[in-house]
Formats: structure tokens, sequence, C-alpha cells
């Protein structure tokens, strides 16, 4: 009898394949569109990569735990039902339970050489301090766009509040000479100033020093200017009200366990979310859908 939690429940279309012997169960796809690794724990993309790109898009940290009680550093956690530390319980885990649990292979396709896995996280997977009946489905299609739909559907007999985030870690030449734009005029919160209320101008955003920002009230498309690499990636987004950058910088990545200490120049989380006012709320038999599409070409 097959279980739940391995790969052979569902027909692989051609080009994708069981990864052999690493420690969490691992799907490699590899077609002429693009290539790309996705773990059951978490529905965790960890690679991704189209052909026509000379690097790989997201990145993944050389220090990451591939543990059950772990979540994975890099790739695309994904943030559910809160954000951040829970609101009331210091014990619950940091982002939710959804990147730290095992995902279910429910369904798996190709279109016009576009590879679509389905995962699936119900609610008995669920934490004592959000103990709500629900399904989340996460749809990863894999080709010269790299699509993430993430989908909760309450099945619970009263309504719920989640947050959410795609918490996408990107490949970057150099943070110093990195820009993103999209978010001009845009109000966000500071939280390595403790939350204050801040605004961006009218230019794109630059780093040089720790970065934790979150943008609110924004549907807009963020564009990742990368001179190092020499390519801009564009995250577009759609049923997400939020926009979360950040870059650890130099001390937070040395307190990190599974962050490389030097690792910090290479990457930028662009996350398309929905968290703190923009929290959403689902009646009994409703769902949401939130989106991102991310494109990369050369600058």
């Amino acid at each position: 009898m097959s279980s739940p939690h391995t790969f052979d429940a569902v027909a692989l279309p051609e080009g994708v394949a069981v990864a052999a012997g690493t420690a969490l169960p691992r799907l490699d796809v590899s077609t002429p569109q693009a290539t790309a690794q996705i773990y059951l724990h978490g529905a965790h993309v960890a690679a991704w990569q189209p052909a026509h790109a000379s690097a790989p898009v997201l990145w993944m940290s050389g220090q990451s735990h591939f543990r059950h009680d772990k979540p994975i550093r890099g790739g695309v956690p994904i943030c559910f039902p809160w954000f951040g530390p829970h609101a009331e319980d210091t014990t619950a885990p940091a982002h939710g339970f959804a990147r730290l649990s095992p995902w279910t292979l429910c369904d798996a396709g190709e279109v016009d050489g576009a590879v679509t896995l389905t995962f699936q996280l119900e609610s008995d997977n669920a934490s004592p301090v959000w103990p709500h009946h629900f399904h989340a489905d996460l749809r990863v299609t894999i080709g010269s766009i790299l699509k993430l739909d993430l989908v909760v559907h309450n099945v619970d007999d009263a309504p719920f509040t989640f947050e959410e985030a795609l918490h996408t870690y990107f490949a970057v030449g150099n943070i110093a000479q990195v820009t993103v734009s999209g978010l001009e005029h845009a109000h966000y919160l500071d939280k390595v100033a403790a939350g204050a209320s801040r605004q961006q101008g009218s230019y794109a955003i630059s780093f040089a020093g720790e970065t934790d920002r979150v943008y609110m009230d924004t549907t807009a498309a963020c564009i990742i200017h990368d001179p190092g690499l020499s390519r801009r990636i564009t995250i577009a987004k759609q049923g997400s009200a939020s926009t979360v950058v950040w870059n650890p910088w130099i001390q937070k990545a040395r307190n990190m366990a599974d962050f490389g200490d030097d690792e910090w120049p290479g990457m930028v989380c662009i996350e398309t979310a929905n968290v703190g006012k923009s929290a959403v709320r689902l009646r009994p038999g409703d769902r949401h859908t939130m989106s991102a599409a991310i494109t990369v070409e050369a600058a």
C-alpha cells in the first residue's frame, strides 16, 4: 500500500523522476524548457532554471538542513497560516507549520512542454494553535516561466483568518549592486527599525545593510535588476496585497545555523504575500488563490 508522502500514487509525466539518495523525498524535473527540484517536505521548490537562463534563478544555502523537523533554507518556503512568530504562542514554529509538514503529491501532468505538479496539505497536519479544517494546494508549473498557485480552501464550519507568503529566495550576483523596482511610493513596515511605518521614494530599492520590509497595499509586480548576472527577474502576482523584501546582511546571516556566514551577498528574498492587515479571511466553503509568476531575461 502506497504512503501519501511518497510519489508512487501518481503517474509522473516524462521528464519528472524521483531523486535517488536524498535525505528527504524529492522530485527532479528535466525538460527542454527547464530543470527544477521539489521536495515533499513543505512542498518546497528548491531549484528552477529555464533553458534560456545561464545560472539558477533560485538561491539555496549550502548550510541548509534537510531534516523532517527543520525548514529548508532557500528556494520557495511556504509560510502558512501565520507569518513570523505566532502572535500568542512563542513555542509555535516561525512562519507557520506548512514549511515543516509533509505534503502529498496529488496530481501531475504536462501541457505544451510545461510540467504541472500539485501538492496538498490537509488539516490533519495542523498545529493545536491553529486547529481549523482546511485544504491547501500548491500548483507548481515548471517551464520557461515558474508559476506558483497557493490555494486555501476552508472546509471548516466556521470562518478563519490566515497569513501566507511564498518566501522566495532569488540568486543574485552581488546584493550591493542589485536594485528592485515596482514598489516605488509604496508604504512599508521596516522590521529592522522595530516596525516603523515608512514610504518608499520614487526610486528603486537598493541594499546597503540588513533589509526586512513588509510593503503593504500593493499588487504590483517587482523586477530584480542584477548587473552581476546580467539579468532581470520579474515576479508578477495575483491575489496578493503585500510584498516582503529581505536580505539578512552580515550579522544576521552569522546568527543563523542554516545560513552560511558569507552567503548573504548572493541572495535576495522577494515574497508574494498576504500578511498583517492583508491577512485573508475565508468563510466556510470559500477558497482563496495567491499566485506568483517568475520570469528571467538577459539585461
